[in-house]
């Protein structure tokens, strides 16, 4: 028996098994929904409510976060100090915190007892119950994804081209705008829409921050737990979908940027 054959269908296996674990949660409830309730809810105004909070939310948390957290990834990848892997610790601990206890340490941050909160609480501002206190959940528990993604991407880029645009008089912020940050757009975008996934799919921090207003994991849990399994799966439904378009179309205009991008350098080369 030719063994390399045998490897391959090894592989083809373990790799189908992982996929159907994958997919047969998700198909199985698609298929247990009617089209009746899942008209019905998709009609439901609270449950429209909750999506759109949930994904405006997330994408603004994303963005804003992004700012700060691009210039840590370069940071992260261009220079080494004292106590480089201590941040490195911190920027990951977010991911390995229970769900929680991110939210109940998050909670003495914002309260009107916390710094932040105390400092919202001038302008009157309450950020529990708050979409900004939901925002703030949401990037607590996944700016970690953004700034390894660009940190990597940053990391790849050779040090002499930067160095290359320096010596030609690019001063620093034309050097990164020019040469680093288009050179890990690709790992920019992947770690964007992953911190947006993470965000927007975010529960146990956000249900102690803010259980109202209502984002859709909450009001999926809701449901649940008040009328049963029955009823909370066509929003579960709804929610997944519209997730999966919202993904399709980023990772579209990403991949079109990024072709932009590619006929820019070869269009000045």
């Amino acid at each position: 028996m030719d063994t390399r054959s045998t490897f391959h269908w090894i592989i083809l296996a373990l790799s189908s098994l992982v996929l159907l674990f994958i997919l047969a949660p998700l198909v199985g409830m698609v298929l247990d929904t009617s089209p009746s309730e899942f008209f019905q809810t998709v009609k439901d105004d609270e449950v429209q409510d909750s999506v759109w909070l949930t994904l405006s939310v997330a994408f603004m948390a994303t963005l804003v976060f992004a700012f700060m957290a691009i210039p840590l990834a370069w940071m992260m990848a261009r220079y080494n100090f004292p106590g480089k892997r201590i941040i490195q610790g911190l920027i990951d601990l977010p991911v390995v915190l229970p769900h929680s206890a991110a939210g109940i340490a998050l909670l003495g941050f914002i309260s009107r007892d916390g710094l932040l909160g105390k400092a919202a609480d001038l302008i009157g501002l309450n950020l529990v119950g708050n979409p900004v206190g939901i925002a703030l959940a949401m990037a607590f528990v996944s700016l970690s994804f953004l700034i390894n993604a660009a940190r990597d991407g940053f990391a790849a880029v050779p040090v002499r081209l930067e160095k290359a645009a320096m010596n030609l008089g690019a001063s620093p912020v034309k050097m990164f705008f020019t040469v680093s940050l288009p050179l890990t757009w690709r790992n920019i975008a992947s770690g964007f829409i992953m911190m947006f996934a993470r965000g927007m799919s975010e529960f146990g921090a956000i249900v102690i921050i803010a259980y109202h207003p209502m984002t859709a994991p909450v009001l999926i849990y809701e449901r649940f737990n008040q009328f049963g399994l029955s009823y909370a799966r066509p929003a579960s439904v709804f929610f997944i979908l519209v997730a999966l378009v919202i993904f399709i179309l980023i990772r579209i205009f990403s991949n079109r940027a990024n072709r932009s991008l590619v006929k820019v350098r070869v269009n000045n080369s």
